[in-house]
């Protein structure tokens, strides 16, 4: 599925949409250069889970959790230098049936991952805070949740588009 935010803002707004569709036991990889709206995305998921705290990137602590409608869990692999690093932290026991899981950078572990995921990728367009936003569904449940995603999220699909290539 392609889509276009033109602000942080409606970036978060995404997001939000898209918590409403999340059980738990999910996993969403967000994956982007720098500065592409990764936690942004990552606000949007928390506020639409009912997370009161403010979410701000994990990048120098690697994992936040937060307590909401459904609990999050927020990992960011980035200063990660080796794999193993994250064995070491108990990756397994992050990813579980009771919370949901957002990893950032989730593309650079994905040998890691569970098959059911949602991969999204960030990638900076023309205006300064317009972002494009491919999402890909993977695993039985994701494809079960494909038309209820492409219809939450239709707001932001490209033209052309339609929502229908996730």
């Amino acid at each position: 599925m392609s889509l276009r935010t033109q602000s942080v803002e409606e970036t978060r707004d995404l997001g939000e949409a898209l918590a409403a569709l999340l059980w738990p036991g999910d996993v969403v990889v967000l994956a982007g250069d720098l500065g592409t709206g990764k936690t942004a995305l990552a606000q949007g998921i928390g506020r639409g889970l009912g997370i009161a705290e403010a979410i701000v990137s994990p990048s120098f602590v690697i994992v936040r959790e937060y307590a909401g409608r459904i609990s999050l869990v927020h990992v960011d692999v980035y200063r990660l230098d080796f794999v193993q690093e994250l064995h070491d932290l108990g990756f397994e026991e992050v990813l579980d049936e009771e919370r949901v899981t957002l990893i950032e950078w989730g593309d650079r572990v994905t040998g890691l991952l569970p098959e059911e995921r949602l991969e999204v990728t960030l990638r900076a367009a023309e205006g300064p805070a317009t972002r494009d936003i491919e999402w890909v569904a993977l695993g039985p449940a994701w494809l079960e949740r494909s038309d209820a995603l492409a219809k939450a999220l239709s707001p932001w699909a490209l033209p052309g588009d339609g929502g229908r290539s996730c």
